[in-house]
């Protein structure tokens, strides 16, 4: 009888879902509701805070507004941008999606809606899915496109979701920008027309631009009030985002792989899944927004994201290619005394019959050089071992030179169009490895699992890419395949990376390519951080980092203090000033320490400390950006506070240099009201301590009023510089 009930009662769930109209997807804070009916297109009918099931019962589907499909397809409405096009398998074009039904089921600690879509014609079916998270203000969407047709379907349009916005004074956030220059924030008012963002790479999708945008509904975007929708494509491929404005009262926003160039042959039987498109929503500005992000980042998309990072010391800068045994021992024994826990040696230190001394051969041959490293990696980890610190390493292992010796081994494993000649990138002699080849990946793998097998005590790598795809085409795939190359290489390098991760999954894994090109959620799941960029010249770091700190929490975001004139932009700021911008990222260094003296080894040292101590505030808090370094007001400032709201740390960096010139007093958020903070400076270099240092205010004067802090460091005449910066330590009592 039991088992005839439970029967029963899920029999009535599944017909419940079939004939119901209103379902509910929420968040602990976030509702979004869609009106599915058997045999019509399911509709948008409401996406934002959280409302109650009273509300919800009295909402209706705007029955005037077009285009609120959750997934349009081309064919009713060809005048409008599709979500899903395809060409069937007797050649045509239009394709309908009807509900054929709905379910829920709980994993974890989410619960997962899929809406059940069918062309009533043909046995192509969509599941457009939603998961929301109980914890995190996050909600996932990704459709799974089935082919049940007779023959092939050609997918010509396929992205991952698509959200309706209501019209009003509704302005778009994004980011931008070149290699030393990403992560710049563009703002603008959403207007009649399109507005696209893609990127086409290939290999690294966010130098140029982001998969990441945030809208303010009312009007030119706050950073702690007003209310904000977030959205991140997780894929580390050629994406699109587009926001159509037409004659309705909604702009219509879709977001996936970009199609061009893209289009994709599913077989019968065959399921093509897209990328996750994460939507948030918060009535706390773009900060708001942002700690949704940094929440269910740490907790569910970076690899480690609830483990404390370490102090590192990187080798490139210090000492680029010129690897040797004395330099590396005498970088780890340097970092090691000023208290860094990891020393990482950058490229240089490969090659066999062809050497690594500049950027234009050797990749590929992962042997080390025996000239420069004659005892080999053992003999630096156990060096790593009599410092006390760990050991890690820099590879690109998508990537070859045709001088080497794997290139002369696999020619046929490279990217290369057919019938076309080879194009080459850095170096003049650069190639991208083929990850949609299934011996590119095992060779991929293998890189990395002799490094680890043979030296278990590697604790680190460095993955880099330093080339985009140029003549794109396949040696491995068919010719009637070709256009798979974009989606089935990121499919093999998300492959092979969940084979490394299964394999080893404690060691720290850093994803650089040349610099920021791929912060991006689609494979941070993979690795613990990013290299935000190669410029690491303070000043414009802060921009950088600035809007870096939308989508990505601090924990991620490689930030490190490096040598002046910085060797980017030539730029001369205080040593205090690169410390102070590091710092509120995942500190580092990127110098050679022997070329520093003794008292700004001290002062380094001091820094690394402090930081050790403000280390899970940073890391793992909740940021407030205060004073934007876009708005140009002098001075940029931003913070972060503990969950428990006991710790708070603020940073303050002056932009701008000019006599007689007025900084407005920052005013702090994210405290208790009701709890007392003690003030202390950090990485203080002046010659007596501000006018706030250990005094006791509550937060809720922190909040109102802020606290005055001087335009300049007060030092010795002889080392006054222009740069001047602050670091404040807020401890309840």
């Amino acid at each position: 009888m039991k088992k005839i009930a439970l029967a029963f009662m899920a029999l009535l769930t599944l017909s419940q879902a079939v004939v119901a109209k209103n379902v509910t997807v929420q968040t602990k804070g976030m509702s979004l509701v869609i009106d599915v009916e058997n045999g019509k297109h399911p509709t948008f009918v409401y996406f934002g805070h959280k409302i109650s099931d009273a509300d919800i019962s009295n909402l209706s589907t705007p029955g005037n507004y077009s285009h609120q499909e959750i997934y349009l397809p081309y064919g009713p409405a060809p005048q409008a941008e599709p979500a899903f096009a395809a060409r069937h398998y007797d050649g045509n074009m239009s394709t309908e999606l009807n509900a054929v039904g709905y379910d829920q089921r709980q994993d974890g600690t989410s619960t997962v809606t899929t809406i059940h879509l069918k062309d009533p014609q043909y046995g192509l079916t969509v599941d457009v899915n939603y998961r929301a998270y109980k914890d995190v203000d996050m909600i996932e969407t990704w459709t799974d496109i089935k082919n049940g047709e007779k023959g092939t379907v050609t997918l010509t349009d396929f992205y991952s979701g698509c959200l309706p916005i209501r019209r009003g004074n509704v302005w778009l956030s994004s980011l931008y920008g070149s290699w030393a220059n990403e992560g710049r924030v563009d703002e603008e008012p959403l207007t009649a027309g399109d507005k696209v963002i893609r990127n086409s790479d290939g290999t690294r999708n966010s130098h140029t631009s982001h998969a990441e945008v945030m809208f303010s509904l009312d009007g030119k975007a706050k950073e702690n009030s007003g209310d904000v929708i977030g959205a991140a494509l997780c894929y580390g491929g050629n994406y699109k985002l587009k926001i159509i404005t037409d004659d309705s009262e909604y702009h219509r926003f879709i977001a996936g792989i970009d199609p061009e160039n893209s289009f994709y042959q599913l077989k019968k039987g065959e399921t093509f899944t897209t990328p996750v498109l994460a939507l948030t929503f918060s009535k706390e500005g773009l900060s708001g927004a942002s700690r949704n992000f940094h929440k269910w980042g740490r907790e569910y998309r970076l690899a480690h994201g609830n483990e404390l990072r370490r102090i590192l010391l990187n080798s490139w800068e210090g000492v680029y290619f010129n690897i040797n045994e004395e330099n590396m021992d005498q970088m780890m024994g340097d970092i090691a005394a000023m208290g860094g826990e990891l020393f990482v040696m950058d490229d240089g230190w490969f090659g066999n019959k062809y050497e690594r001394n500049t950027d234009n051969a050797a990749l590929g041959d992962w042997v080390v050089d025996k000239k420069k490293l004659p005892h080999g990696l053992g003999n630096l980890v156990e060096d790593a071992k009599k410092h006390n610190i760990k050991f890690g390493i820099w590879i690109e292992p998508e990537a070859t030179n045709t001088t080497s010796e794997l290139y002369e081994k696999h020619p046929e494993w490279v990217i290369k169009a057919p019938k076309r000649a080879i194009s080459t990138g850095r170096g003049g002699t650069q190639l991208v490895l083929d990850m949609s080849n299934p011996k590119v990946q095992d060779y991929t793998f293998k890189i990395v699992d002799d490094l680890l097998s043979k030296y278990p005590d590697i604790a680190y790598i460095k993955w880099d890419a330093n080339m985009p795809i140029q003549s794109p085409g396949s040696q491995y795939l068919p010719m009637d395949e070709q256009s798979h190359l974009y989606i089935d290489y990121h499919r093999g390098l998300e492959s092979t990376l969940k084979r490394i991760r299964a394999k080893y999954p404690d060691v720290t894994i850093q994803l650089c390519a040349s610099g920021g090109g791929r912060a991006n959620w689609g494979l941070l799941p993979y690795f613990d951080e990013f290299w935000v960029s190669d410029n690491t010249d303070a000043l414009q770091r802060v921009y950088m980092q600035w809007g870096t700190s939308y989508f990505f929490p601090a924990m991620a975001m490689g930030c490190h203090i490096s040598a002046t004139p910085n060797h980017t932009v030539f730029r001369t700021t205080s040593l205090k000033y690169r410390i102070d911008v590091a710092m509120s990222g995942r500190l580092g260094m990127e110098i050679q320490p022997k070329n520093m003296t003794d008292e700004e080894k001290a002062l380094c040292k001091k820094a690394i400390a402090e930081y050790k101590e403000i280390r899970p505030v940073v890391q793992l808090g909740n940021i407030y950006r205060l004073m934007s370094p876009y708005d140009h007001l002098g001075a940029a400032s931003m913070m972060y506070v503990s969950d428990q709201k006991d710790k708070a740390v603020w940073y303050w960096w002056k932009t701008e240099n000019f006599y007689n010139v007025h900084i407005p007093r920052v005013k702090m958020a994210g405290l208790d009201p009701n709890r007392s903070y003690r003030v202390r400076e950090l990485d203080r270099i002046d010659l007596k301590p501000l006018d706030c240092e250990g005094k006791v205010y509550t937060g809720q004067y922190l909040m109102d009023n802020g606290l005055d802090v001087p335009y300049t460091n007060e030092v010795e005449w002889g080392k006054k510089t222009d740069w001047s910066s602050r670091v404040l330590y807020l401890e309840a009592l």
